[in-house]
């Protein structure tokens, strides 16, 4: 019995040794550390680059297999652009207040390693760009409560996550 036991850790050793598993298979191996430095925020709404900052550290620790480090000489580096906000009337009531609004944010991202090797990669529309462009729309109904604030945060954090799904290594 005893001998089985050793046979067994020997193969369970070896033979598994590549793979990974729970999420950690999902993301590409050899990569410990994310650096994110604070979102640069174009628009006139400041606000957006300290939240999606938040909201990528957030989504970075609870769904990949890595640490965010303030060391911008960490493994790699995930870097984003607040480039444009809007908001557009949907639908009016008879009095011409709005009724239904769209919040919109557009982001470029980039994620690189050390040698500044692209690593996220544009599932749908492979270009040489080093940078992707993700946008996000969020319908609000001020009579309902609603205003253009929890939108924007609603649509940062369904950013973080795109962002954040577009680390996962492609099959």
């Amino acid at each position: 019995m005893l001998g089985f036991v050793a046979l067994f850790g020997v193969v369970g050793q070896s033979g598994c040794a590549p793979y990974q598993f729970g999420n950690a298979a999902l993301f590409p191996p050899g990569i410990r550390t994310v650096h994110v430095p604070i979102v640069r925020d174009t628009t006139f709404r400041h606000d957006l680059g300290v939240q999606l900052t938040e909201a990528l550290v957030r989504e970075i620790e609870l769904r990949t297999p890595y640490k965010v480090t303030a060391d911008p000489m960490a493994d790699t580096i995930l870097r984003c652009e607040v480039v444009g906000e809007t908001k557009r009337v949907l639908t009016e009531t008879t009095e011409d207040y709005p009724r239904a609004l769209d919040a919109a944010v557009q982001v470029r991202a980039s994620w690189t390693n050390r040698s500044g090797q692209l690593l996220l990669n544009n599932s749908i529309v492979p270009t040489d760009d080093l940078t992707i462009l993700f946008s996000q729309d969020e319908r609000f109904v001020p009579e309902a409560g609603q205003s253009v604030d929890t939108a924007m945060q609603q649509a940062i954090e369904d950013l973080a996550s795109r962002i954040v799904s577009q680390m996962e290594t492609r099959w």
